[in-house]
């Protein structure tokens, strides 16, 4: 069963736009401005969760990945999230953010031809 979004969601969701990890900012940097008529949101909620990133006309969540998400507990809770989402109807796409430090154009010229080829 979906979970609303709650008014908390959305505050942590504003003050996360404000302060983008380094991978985040420099993808942003290259997903805004709607590249190819493709909208993108950043820190978007969505339920109990917030996205690092969201095309909506695709239900695409894109996650961004650092090395804490290998650690302790997050595997699971990242499984379990994206489990949830799934029932929701999105696709996750998640992105190691090694990735994007080494070359975000690279990164993000990938998320826009997968983003193209499922229009």
């Amino acid at each position: 069963m979906a979970r609303a979004t709650t008014p908390r969601t959305v505050t942590n969701a504003r003050t996360l736009r404000q302060n983008l990890s380094l991978p985040e900012a420099l993808l942003w940097r290259l997903l805004k401005g709607q590249p190819q008529a493709i909208k993108f949101r950043r820190q978007h909620p969505i339920g109990p969760y917030i996205l690092d990133f969201y095309a909506p006309a695709q239900k695409l969540a894109i996650e961004i990945d650092g090395a804490a998400h290998d650690m302790g507990d997050r595997p699971n809770r990242d499984a379990t999230r994206d489990a949830w989402l799934r029932e929701q109807g999105f696709e996750v796409l998640r992105i190691p953010a090694s990735d994007i430090l080494k070359d975000p154009t690279q990164v993000a010229e990938a998320i826009l031809a997968y983003v193209s080829a499922r229009k």
